[in-house]
């Protein structure tokens, strides 16, 4: 080549490096952790659509099931060790994180209108009116029945069932020479696996996790009866391995059709019924949650939602996707994409106020009334000194919830402990780590 030729080439080889470096250097990967439910897997499948609006911004996800979801995120966030720039939470986190400082407080553009939230939503992931977080689908619990079996065995249920009509129709129902369990219900161990469920059943028969003075009510009346009827319905009229079972998997046992009957998430509305995963599309009815002797606290509040870590350096990318996942122009694609059976709910009015929507989910109307029924500031018939219907809005309540869901799961093996016996275990367990914590001082002299 000319010595002449190559100078006037330098400059333009320096301007296509300079280029690339550029392109480089503004290109941002966001890692983002979530759990590994339907709705996530397909908001990763139209992830494609936000990167296509937003050039050089790249997401990389992260998919755990649900109890590995909230140990990872809560190492993560705890050692601000910035492995995630999006984190899947929900109100537990976003009560009991924002205020030790470990999430970005977030205020949403005008465009992305959090007026259309559902109160109850947004107030569950805010604190003092401030949100931190935004929520990708929200959730209470409902019952669901096999509608042909119910009508071949001659059983109707209320609207809102008692726990011992369900379990009267459970007895009824149950054939395993035929494949079907009269009952599914959460069994593996977890604060956000089976904890939820006995949560909710232990509150409904008048209990609490807590008094007011912070002591532990495990060995009450309310609980022994709650836990006697939780691993006596699994025993007799669940599946067999129900202790391995979380919502997942009694999602895929329900719409296999080998349950009568299943207590869980009311989102599970949104799957049951697609013929295109469900055996028993159209054969399903939706009931509020079962009751005990008070309706108080007996449907939780829960919303999978995504957050942004202090430790982030991304945080206006991450803002931006987490609009993007939890906007109105999110669920009309979605809608347009996988149809309106498909779409996340539980966030907004205006997905509610959609008659597409309500045609194709036939559980909304139970999931909407679930949802604004549940109180998390006045969870319990007796008065409690914490926020939260199946959890406690304490930092120790992820370890305390563990340990008595392994607890509570030895029920279910097949040479099982006794009732009192094994909440004896639960209530020493939580009282020793509230005296650890300092909320039971004067222990000792009680």
């Amino acid at each position: 080549m000319p010595q002449n030729h190559l100078h006037r080439c330098l400059p333009l080889l320096a301007l296509a490096a300079l280029s690339v470096w550029t392109s480089s250097a503004r290109a941002v990967d966001l890692v983002v952790a979530t759990v590994n439910n339907g709705h996530m897997l397909t908001l990763q499948r139209l992830t494609p659509h936000f990167e296509r609006q937003h050039p050089g911004v790249r997401v990389k996800w992260v998919t755990l099931e649900e109890n590995t979801l909230r140990q990872q995120v809560t190492r993560d966030i705890a050692t601000r060790s910035g492995q995630f720039d999006v984190m899947t939470i929900g109100g537990y986190e976003a009560t009991v994180w924002s205020g030790r400082g470990w999430l970005r407080p977030l205020s949403p553009s005008p465009a992305y209108d959090a007026s259309d939230l559902l109160p109850m939503i947004r107030q569950a992931l805010s604190q003092h009116d401030q949100l931190y977080a935004l929520p990708f689908y929200g959730e209470s619990v409902m019952t669901l029945v096999r509608t042909d079996l119910m009508q071949q065995a001659g059983i109707t249920l209320p609207p809102r069932p008692s726990w011992e009509q369900v379990a009267h129709a459970a007895e009824r129902l149950h054939a395993p020479a035929k494949g079907v369990s009269g009952i599914c219900l959460r069994g593996k161990p977890g604060w956000g696996e089976n904890m939820p469920l006995i949560g909710i059943m232990a509150n409904t028969h008048g209990g609490q996790w807590f008094d007011m003075a912070w002591r532990p009510q495990l060995t009450t009346p309310p609980w022994r009866q709650a836990v006697t009827l939780y691993s006596d319905l699994l025993r007799k009229y669940g599946p067999a391995g129900a202790q391995a079972n979380g919502f997942n998997e009694n999602l895929a046992l329900f719409s296999q059709g080998r349950c009568a009957i299943w207590v869980d998430a009311t989102v599970a509305g949104a799957f049951v019924n697609r013929a295109d995963v469900s055996r028993i599309a159209g054969k399903v009815g939706f009931l509020q949650a079962p009751v005990g002797s008070t309706p108080k606290g007996s449907q939780w509040l829960w919303t999978w939602a995504l957050a942004i870590p202090a430790s982030s350096t991304k945080a206006e990318s991450a803002q931006a996707f987490i609009e993007w996942a939890t906007s109105r122009e999110y669920i009309a694609l979605v809608a347009r994409t996988e149809g309106w059976s498909a779409v996340p709910s539980g966030t907004r009015r205006s997905t509610y106020a959609n008659p597409a929507f309500r045609q194709a989910n036939p559980h909304a109307e139970v999931e909407l009334t679930a949802l604004a029924a549940a109180d998390q500031n006045e969870p319990t018939l007796p008065r409690s000194p914490y926020v939260g219907i199946q959890w406690v809005g304490i930092p120790e309540f992820q370890a305390i919830g563990a340990v008595v869901g392994q607890q509570i799961s030895t029920l279910l093996q097949p040479q099982p402990p006794k009732v009192e016996q094994v909440l004896m275990q639960a209530q020493q367990a939580v009282e020793r780590k509230m005296r650890e914590a300092g909320y039971l001082k004067d222990a000792a002299k009680n």
